[in-house]
């Protein structure tokens, strides 16, 4: 009996062994791993109102028969809407400045200067490169005589968005007043400015 059952655990043991030497091991699967691509960042969106402050320089000549050079500060508020397109932006901008642009002998001075412009220009991300153009309006003492004319003013800026909210930029001006309020005389000049500006 015992050698009966020493037989048959060896004839089992023999047909089951290969069998079990050969039978290869299942790999186990590894999980796929799925990579997605970065989310492009936003692109800055310039369509809105906003509002600022500038503060400037100016030179003037005002025609007279002696040509008086009127230069010094300027500075006040603006406030406008720019339409973003995609690549090209398109604006329009009221601004005040309160000026004193004066000769050396202080008799004659522009004292203010108001403006309505377009802004047009390329939109570069945050930056917004543009051209002006519009009409100008200026208050000047002549010699204790108060006068009012309008002209034409062109020129050209950059705006750079420092956040979603805040940009600041630099513009530069000419104005350019013909016969000044029927007095003969031509009023034009440059002026240079910063700007700061709040994006609503």
């Amino acid at each position: 009996m015992r050698i009966l059952m020493t037989s048959t655990a060896a004839l089992v043991a023999a047909a089951t062994g290969p069998a079990l030497a050969g039978n290869p091991v299942p790999a186990t699967e590894e999980p796929a791993v799925i990579v997605t691509a970065p989310a492009p960042a936003p692109t800055p969106d310039w369509t809105g109102f906003y509002a600022g402050g500038q503060l400037g320089y100016g030179d003037y000549d005002w025609s007279n028969g002696s040509d008086l050079s009127l230069d010094g500060a300027t500075g006040g508020l603006h406030a406008g809407y720019n339409h973003d397109f995609g690549g090209f932006i398109l604006g329009g901008e009221a601004q005040i400045d309160a000026a004193n642009l004066e000769d050396a002998a202080g008799t004659t001075a522009v004292d203010r200067m108001m403006r309505v412009k377009l802004r047009a220009g390329p939109d570069l991300g945050d930056t917004f490169l543009y051209g002006t153009v519009g009409i100008a309006h200026a208050s000047l003492d002549d010699a204790g005589t108060d006068r009012e004319d309008t002209g034409y003013t062109v020129g050209a800026g950059i705006d750079y968005r420092l956040t979603r909210r805040w940009s600041v930029g630099g513009e530069v001006l000419f104005d350019r007043f013909d016969d000044f309020d029927d007095t003969g005389n031509d009023l034009e000049g440059t002026s240079l400015r910063a700007r700061v500006s709040y994006n609503f």
